[in-house]
């Protein structure tokens, strides 16, 4: 796919609706698309490859972009496998091409390209670094653990361009037209979500800035409203609710716990509650049970006990929660067990890794089935992650 961005700046990423798993993790229903840019000035540059499944592809787009010029520069802000897998094709292809790339960059290129000899052919570029291309100049930001500490950004103050490297990126191939906000909240909080505080130093850097065009090396350009997507970064990066809300999130064997969950769920709603989300561990893409925990205000873990444990699916969701640095949010527990319940403590003790959330310190028990004994405690419980301030939480 060919696109005209301005008259200087083309589009000449692909899409790949072939790939089963991005990052070999994350469901991809509409595919994803590997971005990148050609900038035709007095000297011309390339913004970054993709991925070497896509290249040909993508070495076609180049050329029809560049109608019979060569290229003088490969900016290279990302070198993950998605966006540098093609830098060994593009450079066999343009050997007079030189690589522009950061320092850390220049270092780890070497791992990914051994057989590749770089002498000569590489100009390292720090924070404030710029490059003329004739009747414009780049501008360079570092973006380290945005989220690889090699990578950069880059603006064209000519025509206001923040090429935004994996900032404000989604899942989904861009022949799919769909809102933006869901598909990248999923991509930002799964791929990004532990590097909330790089993120705000970039915001803080881009705020410097006169943007019109935000080009991400995934998912649509974006041209308008940009306060939008750039607020949404801003909440999401500081790890706070971007919702009032309640993901009740269960792991159940037997249909057990689900139905405390559902009925937990039901409690909540006629409580007054303005959104409950309710999410089968064992059944959902988790990535996307990840994005609402990050998304609403409040979250119960409903466990069966396993192993002396907890029930695997609910461990793997804990545990994808504290790599990602959750924190900021209300948390009660629910735990199923038969004869010696352990689903609790083992929630809590991975709980007990997130920084600055409120705990339910009294977690409701259920023995083997849900029983009308158990509603008072459901019942207080329910009170308690609603509540403006919760009288039984511990920090």
């Amino acid at each position: 796919m060919i696109k005209n961005i301005t008259e200087k700046i083309k589009y000449i990423g692909v899409d790949d609706t072939d790939i089963d798993l991005f990052e070999s993790q994350y469901i991809v229903p509409n595919g994803v698309s590997y971005n990148s840019y050609v900038i035709l000035d007095e000297k011309v540059a390339v913004m970054d490859t993709v991925d070497l499944r896509k290249c040909d592809e993508w070495l076609n787009n180049l050329a029809t972009a560049l109608e019979g010029r060569t290229p003088d520069y490969l900016i290279v802000q990302h070198l993950e496998p998605d966006h540098a897998g093609s830098i060994a094709k593009v450079l066999e292809r343009y050997p007079e091409m030189q690589i522009v790339a950061s320092d850390k960059a220049i270092k780890m290129m070497p791992q990914f390209f051994y057989e590749v000899n770089f002498e000569g052919r590489i100009i390292g570029v720090k924070e404030g670094g710029t490059l003329s291309l004739g009747g414009r100049t780049l501008h360079f930001a570092m973006a380290p653990m945005v989220h690889w500490p090699e990578v950069m950004v880059t603006y064209d103050s000519s025509e206001k361009v923040l090429f935004s490297a994996d900032g404000f990126g989604k899942f989904g191939a861009l022949a799919h037209d769909e809102e933006w906000a869901c598909e990248a909240r999923r991509y930002y909080f799964n791929i990004c979500g532990k590097y909330g505080a790089p993120v705000q130093a970039l915001l803080k850097k881009a705020a410097q800035l006169d943007i019109a065009i935000i080009c991400p090396l995934h998912g649509p350009i974006l041209t308008e409203n940009l306060g939008y997507y750039i607020g949404l970064y801003d909440t999401w990066s500081k790890y706070e609710p971007e919702d009032e809300g309640v993901l009740v999130a269960y792991a159940s064997i037997h249909g057990n716990t689900a139905e405390v969950a559902k009925k937990f769920a039901d409690i909540l709603r006629a409580k007054g509650a303005k959104k409950v989300v309710v999410s089968d561990l064992s059944r959902s893409d988790m990535a996307e049970v990840v994005e609402d925990a990050f998304r609403y205000s409040r979250l119960v873990v409903a466990a069966a006990s396993y192993d002396s444990d907890v029930f695997p699916p609910m461990h793997d969701f804990l545990h994808h929660l504290a790599i990602k640095g959750f924190c900021k949010r209300r948390i009660g527990i629910i735990e199923n067990g038969s004869w010696a319940p352990s689903a609790g403590r083992a929630m809590r003790n991975i709980i007990d890794r997130f920084k600055d959330v409120e705990v339910i310190e009294d977690m409701v028990t259920i023995i083997s089935r849900m029983k009308p004994a158990d509603m008072p405690a459901l019942e207080r419980l329910a009170d308690e992650i609603l509540a403006d301030k919760c009288s039984r939480c511990t920090e």
